[in-house]
């Protein structure tokens, strides 16, 4: 089964705010320990498939409506 890159850019985008939620929980004492670097890192890379995806939905559909 094959996904759009629009479902994609959705999945990623909502796991990305995941890990931003979760980092946010894990901040105890101060902001500056590994894992919610580790886990804001990770929301970053999503964010970043995420605008990926969305840019070749975009660019997919702009192609079709040439044809």
């Amino acid at each position: 089964m094959r996904f759009s890159p629009l479902t994609m850019g959705i999945l990623y985008f909502l796991v990305g705010i995941l890990f931003i939620y979760i980092a946010v929980l894990s901040a105890d004492e101060t902001m500056w320990n590994f894992i919610t670097i580790l886990l804001a890192f990770f929301a970053t890379l999503d964010f970043g498939v995420s605008i990926r995806m969305f840019i070749i939905h975009f660019k997919i559909k702009k192609n079709n409506k040439k044809k």
